[in-house]
């Protein structure tokens, strides 16, 4: 009797793709604490977008993602002035036939891009000497707030004053719009003047719960911004110059006190002195200094040791210290902030881990440094290994980024990573390397089950979770159960594929983040449009 318990208890259902035995298994079984979202997620095993509509009908846009929740489709017009934004819906038909299987072919409405998006509204958001910065956009899942930004041309040569530094380009105007995407509504706007943020793959910008920073590369400060409720952007601080709110008005008050203390001097004492507001670091470098000292300081306890420490590696590099610039951040939590400093020459490099580059954790609330890594840091990578789900900063509110597959959360992707880590041929290169992603981009990772390393395995050199173009190749991408070796593929084209063979091809998906629905993109170039576009979906 008991062995025959233990065979029923056993793989009946766990070996079949029937849709009702597993739903069977569903009413008769209960999860493991903590395991009852993992365990539905598993249906996704059985409803896979395995079919495709190839070179559908399609507007001209230039579609961008979805949104997190699944709810919107953002797309821009070509000319970058107008956002459009789409409701996804479903290949609605009837069939009268004996025999409405898979088999039977699709209406001819099927090929249309509008039989898979119904049209919400357009919006223009760009004047006409702006346009739209058509890599960026953030989603705020919680009010369904959309964070778009516009700008002007880009001055190449700009002259560096009123604080600004030399070898980064400025932008007459930078506009950041808050829209409530339920109406296309535009609610809020933050404007900057002279500036320049990149916003290339929402790397100038990172959004935790309601706190937006932003990047000023060319006047190195970072603006954190509160979403209301309300749809307004409030100016909650600037780190930069001034760490504290009255930094600036304690600095004006001693320059003025000091300035009255010289005239009772004679006028000729103090015209060799340099302007004290010239001199002065800024208030973040300062804390970086400081910190880095305290740091070496406490390296030796003999004054003889300690100061040759301090000559070796503090003051040697000083002025190494003193030129570095931030080129990134992110949100770690409410508090802190991951800080990357480099040179200038990084903010347009694309092959960053070769250069020196270093990481600092700010504490926006006591204005304190509490932690500084070099990008080779084992200490560093080790905690990137071990707690990788910290750095994407996602909020718990999110219903879907919370599953987004990582080397601390997912075993499979853990073992990938080791692989690659045995197959370095330098350790050092191979953390700065992995390294050289910190901070990371915000909402870059799409939330698709279809990436879920512990639901399917497939080839990260053609498909991933991140959303960037990659090169194609004339073969399917296929995904491969875990748990039942079952698989569907995902074709780019009937025939992909030039004849020669010489010329490349560029492809891009953007997958639904819970419905079995994708759309890819062929580009014959990083910088054309897409030749075609195709919808994958589970029919």
């Amino acid at each position: 009797m008991i062995h025959k318990k233990k065979n029923f208890d056993s793989r009946v259902t766990f070996q079949t793709n029937n849709v009702a035995s597993r739903i069977f298994e569903r009413q008769i079984r209960t999860p493991a604490p903590g395991t009852s979202v993992h365990c539905a997620r598993r249906f996704y095993e059985n409803f896979v977008p395995g079919f495709t509509i190839y070179d559908v009908e399609c507007p001209d846009h230039s579609f961008f993602k979805f949104t997190d929740d699944g709810q919107y489709f953002v797309s821009f017009s070509r000319n970058r002035q107008d956002l459009i934004v789409y409701r996804p819906t479903w290949l609605s038909f009837s069939c009268k036939e004996d025999d409405c299987d898979n088999t039977h072919e699709l209406p001819p409405h099927a090929n249309r891009f509008e039989s898979f998006f119904t049209q919400l509204y357009v919006r223009s958001l760009a004047s006409c000497n702006e346009l739209i910065c058509k890599d960026f956009f953030l989603y705020v899942e919680s009010n369904q707030f959309g964070i778009f930004a516009t700008s002007t041309a880009q001055i190449q040569d700009a002259r560096a004053s009123d604080g600004a530094i030399l070898g980064v380009p400025s932008f007459e105007k930078i506009t950041v719009h808050l829209l409530r995407l339920q109406d296309g509504v535009i609610l809020d706007e933050k404007v900057f003047h002279n500036d320049c943020v990149n916003f290339t793959h929402n790397m100038g910008a990172f959004l935790y719960d309601d706190l937006l920073a932003v990047v000023s590369l060319r006047y190195q400060t970072i603006h954190i911004l509160q979403i209301r409720d309300s749809g307004n952007l409030v100016d909650v601080r600037a780190i930069g110059a001034y760490c504290r709110e009255d930094d600036e008005l304690f600095i004006n008050s001693s320059s003025q006190l000091s300035g009255n203390r010289g005239d009772l001097v004679d006028n000729g004492i103090n015209h060799d002195q340099p302007n004290s507001n010239n001199s002065f670091l800024s208030g973040i470098k300062q804390r970086l200094l400081s910190f880095i000292f305290r740091e070496i300081w406490s390296e030796k306890t003999d004054p003889t040791q300690r100061v040759q420490c301090l000559k070796k590696k503090f003051y040697f590099h000083f002025q190494d210290y003193v030129d570095l610039v931030i080129l990134k951040v992110q949100f770690l939590d409410r508090h802190h902030l991951l800080i990357k400093f480099g040179s200038v020459d990084m903010g347009g490099s694309r092959n960053t881990d070769q250069l020196p580059a270093f990481f600092a954790v700010y504490n926006m609330e006591t204005t304190e440094i509490v932690a500084f890594y070099q990008n080779a840091a084992d200490e560093l990578y080790l905690l990137f290994e071990r707690f990788c789900d910290h750095f994407h900063a996602t909020s718990i509110k999110s219903m879907y980024m919370n599953f987004i597959s990582s080397h601390s959360n997912n075993i499979h992707a853990l073992e990938q990573l080791k692989s690659m880590k045995n197959k370095a041929t330098s350790a050092s290169q191979f953390v700065k390397k992995m390294l050289s992603s910190l901070p990371l981009n915000c909402q870059s990772m799409s939330p698709s089950p279809y990436f879920d390393q512990s639901l399917f395995r497939f080839d990260e050199k053609l498909i991933s979770a991140t959303d960037r173009p990659r090169q194609s190749t004339d073969h399917p991408i296929r995904f491969i159960s875990r748990r039942q070796l079952h698989k569907f593929k995902i074709k780019t084209g009937p025939e992909f594929g030039s004849a020669d063979g010489r010329s490349k091809r560029y492809s891009h998906f953007l997958f639904h983040p819970f419905l079995p629905l994708a759309l890819s993109f062929i580009q014959p170039s990083l910088f054309l449009p897409p030749s075609a576009v195709n919808i994958h979906f589970r029919r």
